[in-house]
């Protein structure tokens, strides 16, 4: 794989944490709700950055080297230390040196990783099965590999409990009984695919004509993007996250391209309840819950809903939930992150939040919600490059600004007042 850029290649950069912080997951060494974005000093240099991400109550970030630290909750392993204890600084993982890691996806209480040779591993609670290691402890302090996930895998993904993985080949696998309460409610009488219910990975029927080349989980609901821009959803609809009128998708459901102005989709995010996807020119759409603000916009109670025939058997939502809308101040976003309830981006190369806020997780020094996407003040005179979110904490790697140069006496060609008098002294 092609070498990511790194931060520190052309300026210094800075990772900086803020939001809830009650088990130690923003690294700062304490146990405080953070407010604002605080700086961790000398976690970036001189090592690069390549991915930010966070679960419940804990945080990973890769290195450009195929490095992983972590910190925060660690009650059942999910940190990958071989112990669980709280961790309140980010710590390197030192089970997997040697093994580079690509990508690392972080549920409500366990860790998903996948290397760069495309193997997958996994730490943490496995209550649910949500390890994809269906014979194994309910938890694992040290990260084991899934045997069953045979072939090179490309992307993960991890939701409350429940995971996916999207192969080299387009295959998606899923694995943890999350999704299978909320369908034996919303879609009683009916049988479930193995998928939703099985403790091992199992192939997600629906999908064998499609490459999937990325794949999400909220908190009961997946969803997968194909090489040919389309998305595909299924689980619980209860908030309109699936753009359908049915409570609850077994198996998955394309969103019309006309949601997205008849465009491709190019990336997507998820939070618990809610979706945004970025389709091929650059245009932000959310949709999905609404009332904490994490749409970025106000949502009408009827928002274009269009009534269609359906198995009266299966529950219906009333149109009251959104529809996939864009979102103008987003247009070109380089990065998008989704916690359960809150976002953040980078716009322009400055960084932006919305959503929940009850512990500080948008960063403007208060704990009211955000209701439409506002710059992150205290970061506004840093580039953003990389942003990260947690269930309800925030991440973002920044290219700081450029220290002036030192002026030095025998170098000074102008001969200003000010430039003389600073010269001088």
């Amino acid at each position: 794989m092609e070498r990511e850029p790194c931060a520190s290649d052309t300026a210094s950069a800075a990772l900086f944490a803020w939001g809830a912080n009650s088990y130690g997951q923003l690294g700062l060494g304490h146990k405080e709700d953070v407010l604002l974005p605080q700086r961790l000093n000398n976690f970036c240099e001189p090592r690069c950055i390549r991915r930010i991400t966070g679960g419940g109550g804990h945080s990973a970030v890769v290195t450009d080297g195929g490095g992983i630290f972590v910190c925060g909750l660690n009650k059942d392993g999910q940190l990958g230390l071989g112990h669980t204890e709280d961790v309140l600084y980010f710590t390197p993982c030192t089970s997997l040196l040697g093994c580079p890691i690509q990508q690392v996806a972080c549920g409500w209480d366990f860790t998903i990783i996948l290397t760069e040779s495309g193997q997958v591993l996994s730490c943490g609670s496995n209550l649910f099965g949500q390890l994809g290691v269906p014979h194994g402890p309910q938890r694992c302090v040290i990260p084991q590999a899934i045997e069953l996930l045979r072939e090179k895998v490309v992307y993960v993904a991890a939701g409350l409990r429940h995971a996916l993985a999207a192969t080299a080949s387009g295959i998606v696998f899923q694995w943890g009984t999350g999704l299978a309460s909320c369908g034996r409610r919303l879609y009683p009488g009916q049988t479930l695919p193995l998928f939703l219910t099985a403790k091992e990975p199992s192939r997600v029927t629906g999908l064998e004509n499609f490459k999937v080349r990325c794949v999400l989980a909220g908190s009961h609901h997946s969803a997968s993007l194909t090489d040919s821009g389309e998305l595909y959803v299924w689980g619980s609809n209860k908030h309109g996250q699936l753009a359908s009128q049915a409570a609850f998708i077994p198996v998955p459901q394309k969103i019309e391209v006309r949601f997205f102005q008849n465009e491709k989709v190019t990336a997507i995010w998820s939070g618990w309840t809610h979706l945004v996807a970025q389709t091929e020119t650059g245009k932000v759409f959310t949709w999905g819950r609404a009332d904490y603000g994490q749409l970025g916009r106000k949502v009408e109670a009827h928002e274009n809903w269009k009534q269609e025939k359906q198995d009266s058997s299966i529950p219906c939502l009333r149109p009251q939930n959104s529809l996939p809308s864009s979102l103008r101040c987003l247009t070109g976003a380089t990065e998008v992150s989704c916690g359960s309830e809150h976002n953040l981006a980078v716009i322009g190369g400055v960084c932006y939040s919305w959503g929940w806020n009850e512990h500080g997780m948008c960063g403007d020094g208060t704990e009211a919600n955000i209701w439409a996407p506002t710059l992150v003040q205290a970061l506004k005179s840093s580039q953003g490059l990389h942003v990260g979110c947690g269930a309800g904490h925030s991440l973002a790697l920044c290219q700081l600004p450029a220290l002036p140069a030192l002026v030095q006496g025998p170098k000074v060609m102008d001969s200003s007042p000010d430039a003389t008098e600073g010269a001088e002294s």
